[in-house]
């Protein structure tokens, strides 16, 4: 399998993602897993513009994302594989793609959220889906940059809820 990472990052690609992260996990390739962002122009050339020289983008809706990566498409590349919330990353297991950890990273904060820790804000439908990813086995932590410590995510959930 190519996954080498998973994260949640309200930002997508920024500059943790584009500089801190795939140059620790030494990434070949970023991909975005979203289905409204893959039918934004605007949004996608956005996108390239922030991912790093060197690496490939692939910006999918989660089914042909599942598909590529359950046909083998990427088993020769290490892939970074980001979404802005957690249900695109449960849709992905749904749809058979094995995960073993997601990294939970930035969430924005607006006035419907609640704060997980300073940088992680959800919704209920967010805790539904961090429950049913938890539930499928996949190990959620909490980590914004690789210098810091990842912290258990669940039990950080457990006192919003």
């Amino acid at each position: 399998m190519a996954i080498i990472g998973t994260r949640i990052d309200g930002r997508l690609i920024h500059g943790q993602v584009a500089n801190l992260w795939t140059t620790k996990l030494n990434i070949s390739r970023i991909m975005v897993i979203d289905d409204e962002v893959a039918q934004n122009d605007i949004e996608k050339s956005g996108l390239k513009l922030a991912c790093p020289a060197g690496v490939k983008l692939s910006i999918l809706p989660v089914e042909k994302a599942a598909n590529n990566i359950l046909a083998g498409k990427y088993d020769s590349q290490r892939l970074l594989i980001v979404a802005r919330y957690p249900d695109r990353f449960l849709r992905l297991v749904e749809y058979g793609v094995p995960l073993k950890e997601l990294n939970v990273g930035n969430m924005s904060q607006t006035p419907e959220t609640r704060q997980v820790t300073r940088s992680i804000n959800v919704v209920d439908k967010d805790i539904e889906a961090f429950e049913a990813l938890d539930a499928k086995g996949v190990h959620l932590y909490a980590q914004m940059v690789p210098g810091d410590t990842a912290k258990d995510f669940m039990p950080l959930l457990a006192k919003v809820k």
